[in-house]
């Protein structure tokens, strides 16, 4: 080890922990120094270095296009050092600690409290904190071990698991189609109230459907708009439309009979759904976590890669 690297090492860290939470406050209380020390720490590491690598404001901290460069470098290296301690205290072999996730309170109602009893039984040392929003949160700054999403993955430097696959299909109460008809082909749901889940663009407002080897798009309308699975299957179940929705989410009243399935023969596409971390190397709570929502979730084999490149840590 050449002496100056030996000497840059701990400011390496304290760079690594700004950069990653974007925030002098965030990253000083998480290092448990004032953010009086940390800042000047900062600065004389880039006046060693004789390059600038944050620029700073007074809202957060952004990193300079040879600051990103350099943080993916070092952040490889912290990462690693982490977990070459946690293995010396064991927690790689023994889940334990505080587990923070990130997941819809549909998906969390539906696929995640079905397991929690026997998880937590299985790992009496793991303890949950879930935020139960579908707004983006920032893995990195905000502390968070696991993001579970569903559907498309916006371009991020995380690292995305693909645990499962959501299969959807229409629905509608028998007094609305009692009321509006019953859809034969897809062209008819133009004539038909469609209750939307809120796309990136377009509100929902074209979906596309499929039987076998056939595919269908079209335009549908509807004056209901919204991002919560739930809230929609009840507007359904009070005959306000017809719902594209989780198969496990419409089970419950498609049994009771509020529900009945609306062109069986169609279907639009099943749902994607992955787990999204900070870094590959994981604590054992965080892998047994992902490892039983896999096997939970009956998906295919697990895949682990980086989701693409621009909005670095922010889990959408």
């Amino acid at each position: 080890m050449k002496p100056e690297l030996y000497e840059l090492l701990p400011d390496v860290v304290l760079f690594v922990a700004v950069a990653g939470a974007k925030s002098f406050s965030r990253a000083a209380k998480a290092l448990g120094v004032p953010v009086s020390t940390l800042s000047r720490r900062i600065s004389d590491f880039e006046a060693k270095l004789g390059i600038q690598l944050l620029v700073r404001s007074t809202r957060q901290v952004e990193l300079t296009e040879t600051g990103v460069r350099y943080f993916e470098r070092c952040q490889l290296v912290v990462e690693a050092a982490e977990a070459a301690q946690a293995e010396l205290r064991g927690q790689l072999d023994r889940p334990r600690g505080n587990l923070r996730v990130s997941v819809t309170q549909d998906f969390a109602v539906t696929h995640l409290t079905p397991i929690f009893s026997s998880f937590t039984e299985r790992y009496p040392e793991v303890s949950f904190e879930l935020d139960l929003t579908p707004h983006p949160v920032d893995l990195i700054g905000e502390g968070f071990d696991v993001a579970v999403r569903m559907g498309h993955l916006p371009d991020s430097q995380l690292f995305a698991r693909r645990i499962g696959s959501a299969p959807i299909a229409l629905y509608a109460s028998p007094a609305y189609l009692l009321r509006a008809g019953v859809p034969k082909t897809p062209k008819d749901l133009a004539g038909h109230e469609c209750l939307r889940m809120r796309g990136p663009a377009d509100g929902g407002a074209r979906w596309t459907l499929e039987r076998g080897g056939e595919v269908m798009a079209m335009s549908v309308r509807g004056r209901w708009v919204a991002n919560s699975m739930r809230f929609l299957l009840e507007l359904a179940t009070l005959g306000l439309g017809v719902v594209a929705i989780d198969r496990a989410v419409a089970r419950a009243p498609v049994q009771e009979g509020a529900l009945v399935r609306v062109l069986p023969e169609w279907s639009p596409p099943s749902v994607p759904v992955h787990a999204l971390t900070p870094s590959k190397l994981l604590p054992a709570r965080t892998r047994v976590f992902l490892d039983c929502l896999a096997d939970h979730l009956r998906l295919e084999e697990p895949l682990l890669a980086k989701t693409g490149g621009a909005s670095r840590g922010v889990a959408r």
